[in-house]
């Protein structure tokens, strides 16, 4: 009964509130609490859910005045996850993070010694692309790079450079250690090349 009455209110207050202030969100997405800033650069599409304490920021801080973040139909983001787009992040659709998971397409300046690094300006990285399907662990940092279709990303691993379609990978920085195997239809371990063991 409880959970009725709260997605009515949801239904009745929050979402007509979201659809107002963001570039769009699609019928039957949910976002409970999230933070939000750049609230008319956010893009959801529909059956999204955003789990609690979510941190969606679109602010084009590197000048780009055509910043974007976009999360495709049926994505679940879980809870303390952290998405900030200076330029494009994208977020396909039926992706699943895991809690506190962070996705960013900058980064801090701190080549200037004489300066604190809070006083040195935003440095635009590559988009973020993190492909439908996709599976990030909790902890995650996908930073500057992008995350193939279907591709798994082991928890408390750190993503600095592309991951393929159909690729497991670990670590800090992330390598793959596993690709789906076309000729024989399983997922098989491969070497520190990517190549099949």
């Amino acid at each position: 009964m409880l959970r009725k009455i709260g997605l009515l209110f949801y239904y009745l207050f929050r979402y007509p509130v979201f659809k107002l202030m963001l570039g769009k969100i699609g019928s039957s997405s949910r976002l409970i609490s999230p933070t939000i800033t750049g609230h008319n650069r956010i893009f959801i599409g529909s059956n999204v859910y955003i789990n609690d304490k979510a941190w969606l920021a679109c602010e084009p801080l590197t000048g780009d005045a055509n910043a974007a973040l976009t999360i495709g139909d049926g994505t679940y983001i879980g809870r303390f996850s952290h998405v900030y787009a200076t330029s494009k992040i994208e977020i396909g659709k039926k992706v699943l993070m895991a809690d506190k998971v962070y996705l960013s397409d900058n980064l801090h300046g701190y080549q200037n010694i004489e300066l604190p690094v809070i006083d040195q300006p935003i440095q635009q990285t590559n988009p973020v692309i993190i492909k439908d399907g996709a599976w990030l662990g909790e902890n995650v940092c996908v930073i500057g790079a992008s995350v193939g279709k279907n591709s798994v990303i082991g928890s408390n691993s750190v993503v600095t450079k592309d991951i393929p379609d159909y690729c497991v990978a670990v670590g800090s920085p992330a390598v793959i250690i596993k690709r789906y195997n076309f000729d024989t239809k399983q997922w098989c371990k491969t070497d520190k090349e990517g190549q099949f063991i």
